[in-house]
């Protein structure tokens, strides 16, 4: 589902030039459920933003879904984002003046789908996370944790071939974090290919395999026997 060879990015401020990834070697195979970890200017957020089309390597390379992800402009970026990818946010990036049932939707007017069918699609995805009877409250009327499940509704919606989770748990308690996680762990479990980029030891055991970045490189990439969030919630 993804391959990445020897991938490099650095970034120039003023006069200085920062190696972030300095050969990133990292494969995912479809159904997989990966954490990323690493401490703040490991790489772990550059790598992220670069498997979710974001941002660009400087060089290697970079093959989703069989497809070579490489000098894309900005309308084939955002076309191939929205077939491959969906993104969970830990801030949750809903619109605060659409309904919950709009924000899920929202992926699927860009893609073209009559009102009516995203609608639709959008209540089952709703109904899926458990917050049919929210369909029609604002953000603003929700819990952190049913707006992180409205969030991952409408990564969803699209169907896409995979998750993309940055600390998707950063902002909530620690009984929301593991109804949270209970969530995914179910969506990876129906075959979705999940990756979480978290800094949370206890989150990160809750998927099946652990990548850590230091400085820019993997310097353990380990499965781990998953611990159920079910047990706790």
């Amino acid at each position: 589902m993804i391959e990445i060879k020897d991938l490099h990015k650095s970034y120039t401020t003023g006069t200085t030039e920062l190696h972030v990834l300095k050969g990133i070697n990292f494969s995912v195979k479809e159904g997989e459920l990966v954490s990323i970890m690493g401490s703040s200017g490991s790489g772990k957020s550059t790598l992220l933003n670069i498997i979710g089309i974001l941002d660009e390597a400087d060089s290697g390379s970079y093959i989703l879904d069989n497809v070579p992800i490489k000098n894309l402009n900005e309308t084939i970026a955002s076309r191939y984002r929205n077939q491959f990818l969906g993104f969970i946010f830990q801030s949750f990036n809903l619109i605060n003046y659409k309904s919950a049932l709009d924000n899920v939707a929202l992926p699927l007017y860009y893609q073209g789908v009559k009102r009516a069918e995203r609608n639709d699609i959008a209540m089952h995805y709703l109904e899926k996370v458990g917050l049919a009877q929210w369909s029609h409250h604002l953000p603003n009327e929700m819990s952190g944790g049913q707006k992180q499940r409205v969030a991952i509704a409408r990564a969803l919606a699209s169907n896409p071939k995979v998750l993309l989770a940055d600390e998707p748990t950063g902002a909530l308690d620690t009984k929301t974090s593991y109804e949270v996680m209970d969530l995914i762990q179910g969506i990876n479990d129906e075959g979705k290919t999940i990756l979480i980029v978290t800094h949370e030891p206890d989150i990160a055991e809750m998927t099946k395999r652990i990548v850590n970045l230091k400085d820019g490189l993997i310097i353990e990439d380990k499965p781990v026997t998953q611990i159920r969030a079910s047990n706790y919630v």
